[in-house]
């Protein structure tokens, strides 16, 4: 590949700020655009020892990255966490809202604050990330919302009701989003992930039977790993994406479509 095409997927020169990006997808994606040349803040609850080697990793190729922390069931966490970030690192001009909660239950044994919580952490957070956001990238001209769904936009789990609406919900924000800031020339994007080999999920697919019977729903027989997102993350945030708006990337091996 020549220096030319390498270029389009260049992350040089802007700074990328990843909600729950200490482990899982969010490290992952976080992990290649700092590769990229990406100056990147990570995010987790708290500053501990996930964190802090998260970050060591990441300053490994970009050392000027830095990290904020908040629980984002807390209202009014979104802007906070966007204020800490321009006061760390600067005003990121691509924001990815990775973090999410998930809990599984017979939609009957849902409570109110089960599903106040879910729908606070996975959409109103991240509405409330993308306002405090927008105002910078619509100066500059420049911006790349990401969200990060799930294949349960479209296939939802019979044990999580609510996770799987908040997904549904978030999506259809994207779309309505992208036709609204594009014209100050930034997109918005999702990433709907299948099943990922991440921390989530080592409980479920430590079960062989549970395990055999998931396979069986992914045409390419395998769990993805959490850098198979970053791929589809540096194209929606590069300038070789810069035409895909309102748009999802399914990463899921094909679930989405059996």
């Amino acid at each position: 590949m020549n220096d030319k095409k390498r270029d389009m997927f260049s992350m040089e020169g802007h700074t990328a700020l990843i909600t729950g990006s200490a482990r899982g997808i969010g490290h992952g994606i976080a992990l290649a655009f700092a590769e990229f040349g990406a100056t990147v803040i990570l995010h987790d609850i708290c500053m501990d020892e996930t964190l802090e080697s998260a970050l060591k990793e990441v300053r490994q190729f970009a050392p000027a990255s830095g990290a904020v922390t908040g629980n984002l069931s807390e209202a009014g966490m979104g802007s906070k966490i966007l204020h800490d970030a321009v006061a760390t690192v600067g005003a990121p001009d691509i924001v990815i809202a990775n973090a999410s909660v998930q809990m599984r239950k017979h939609w009957l044994d849902v409570t109110p604050d089960d599903a106040l919580m879910q729908m606070q952490v996975n959409f109103h957070s991240v509405l409330q990330l993308f306002q405090a956001a927008y105002p910078a990238m619509q100066q500059r001209g420049w911006g790349r919302l990401v969200t990060i769904g799930s294949v349960q936009e479209r296939k939802p789990h019979p044990e999580m009701p609510i996770y799987a609406a908040s997904k549904a919900a978030l999506e259809n924000l994207m779309r309505n989003l992208a036709l609204i800031v594009a014209s100050d020339g930034i997109t918005v994007n999702n990433i709907a992930p299948g099943v990922f080999n991440t921390i989530r999920n080592h409980a479920a697919l430590s079960n062989p039977e549970y395990v055999k019977k998931v396979r069986e729903k992914i045409p390419v027989r395998d769990f993805a790993e959490p850098r198979d997102a970053a791929g589809a993350a540096l194209l929606l945030c590069s300038q070789a994406g810069r035409y895909i708006n309102g748009t999802t990337i399914a990463v899921d091996g094909g679930m989405g479509v059996m």
